[in-house]
């Protein structure tokens, strides 16, 4: 392995680790984007293609499930098949969803469109288990750090891009950007990144995967339709048994299973649960920020605390926040090299209560706004940047995919109940205002004190991880403190 390392990292190489690391990055971003890119449009879809309100929120809702299926499994089936290969595949599948956005107005062709775009969010899990199995030991930290923010960055970016694109073009023209942004990432992956030669064996699990399909589904419809059904509904809580009694089977099958779909002894290993709770509570806190600034800054003036904004000037409010993730992505790899990521993402927490401390008693102007925005977006920068290097730390070589896979799920699950949660209380917590009904000023407080009491947890959830030695079979037993992903490798 050492070996084929050393092959690729010349500079005249065809595969130079820095063109692979830029190439993975973008596509991270790009495929963030496509999660944010109909945000700034939904208010507009019944309009323009007739659908019901209903109908047109299925454009965020599908995209959500299919993005939390797919990603677990594609990871998975990276590590068995090529990780080269499925991430190809899951650029051509955002291609081909991209495209049927842009040729149609029919809701229904919209929603395939959007599910298939859901699908690429494996994407990111993938480049990092190239990154894992490709570079040298000490570029694995900071490029991984990187990949794991292109989330942050993608849907920082995405809401202004696309609320421009809303307001001064044709909204088909963004989907076309999309499918052209996909064609040139999968020929940048054909010209920069190789096929790693790891490969998981064993058989593929299939009834695992249509269990794990099943119990995320019936959970994250309840999550995501509750609200409308109405929560203590026959069919929301009908939704959540099944999806508890799916989940139960599932384990229980996997566990008997040779080749698991997901470990579950590695996964039940503290080191990695304790990680994947602190990613849903870290998924939920980074949500309620990016949802609620969009909202805050559009609420009219008549409400006494709104400014009026438009929607590119609430997107760009955002815009701060995504090139401060960029800017600390190596930062945090350096702190994790140098104390551990345990500690980075201690840190991490403790910024985004700080931010969201800034958000509760300064909401009333868009420069103290936006500061709170994005001191919050800076903790999840550097929280997204040291989650994938405590699960490698903690995880077999041959599993990264996977791992990771359900670290990105975990997230992508918190964001879902983030969105249910937020709409919960700023469609209750209302007033007239102007003639219409609108969100009170405490609204918005109560969803920064849940959201901030979520980055606490997820700080107290993170001090509870093992600190010092972990040693797992097929990986180097680590030093927290050295954090030896950098100096001994992976």
């Amino acid at each position: 392995m050492t070996e084929a390392r050393e092959a690729i990292s010349g500079p005249d190489a065809p595969h130079h680790p820095r063109f692979l690391v830029a190439v993975l990055a973008f596509c991270g971003v790009v495929v963030a984007v496509m999660q944010t890119l109909v945000v700034p449009l939904l208010p507009h879809i019944p309009a323009l293609t007739g659908a019901t309100p209903t109908a047109a929120s299925w454009l965020v809702t599908v995209t959500l499930l299919t993005g939390a299926i797919c990603t677990p499994v594609l990871g998975r089936v990276g590590d068995m098949y090529g990780k080269r290969r499925v991430l190809l595949a899951s650029l051509g599948v955002l291609v081909a969803g991209s495209v049927l956005c842009a040729v149609s107005s029919q809701i229904g062709v919209l929603i395939a469109g959007r599910a298939l775009q859901g699908a690429a969010l494996a994407v990111v899990p993938l480049g990092i288990s190239i990154m894992r199995d490709e570079l040298a030991p000490a570029r694995v930290l900071p490029s991984v750090a990187l990949m794991s923010s292109t989330l942050g960055i993608g849907a920082a970016v995405g809401l202004p891009v696309a609320a421009l694109v809303v307001e001064h073009s044709d909204w088909h023209t963004m989907f076309w950007a999309s499918a052209g942004l996909g064609v040139l990432d999968i020929a940048l992956v054909l010209l920069c990144v190789p096929e790693s030669p790891l490969r998981t064996r064993g058989r593929f699990d299939t009834l695992g995967v249509l269990g794990l399909s099943a119990a995320l589904v019936c959970l994250l419809l309840a999550v995501t339709q509750g609200g409308g059904w109405g929560w203590t509904s026959a069919r929301t809580l009908g939704l959540l048994a099944l999806s508890l009694v799916t989940g139960l089977l599932w384990g229980r099958y996997e566990l008997r299973f040779t080749t698991p779909m997901v470990d579950l002894r590695v996964s039940a290993r503290p080191a990695v649960l304790l990680t994947n709770v602190a990613a849903l509570l870290i998924g939920f806190a980074f949500y309620a920020n990016s949802l609620a600034t969009a909202q805050m800054v559009q609420e009219p003036t008549s409400t006494g605390y709104g400014l009026g904004a438009s929607i590119v000037v609430s997107g760009l409010c955002l815009l701060p926040g995504g090139l401060t993730m960029v800017a600390l992505s190596p930062v945090s790899a350096r702190i994790s090299a140098a104390y551990g990521p345990r500690t980075t993402l201690a840190l991490a927490s403790a910024v985004m209560v700080a931010g969201y401390v800034v958000r509760f008693f300064t909401s009333h102007q868009l420069w103290t706004i936006v500061l709170g925005a994005t001191v919050v977006a800076a903790g999840t920068a550097i929280a997204y940047s040291a989650l994938p290097a405590l699960v490698m730390r903690a995880v077999p070589v041959s599993e990264t995919g996977a791992a990771n896979g359900l670290n990105t799920l975990m997230r992508s699950v918190g964001q879902a109940f983030c969105s249910a949660a937020v709409a919960a209380v700023l469609t209750r917590v209302t007033f007239e205002a102007g003639g219409r009904t609108a969100p009170t000023l405490h609204a918005y407080l109560l969803v920064f004190l849940i959201a901030g009491g979520a980055a606490l947890l997820a700080l107290a959830v993170t001090l509870c991880l093992p600190g010092r030695r972990i040693t797992v079979p097929g990986t180097v037993g680590r030093d927290d403190r050295t954090a030896s992903l950098a100096q001994e490798g992976t």
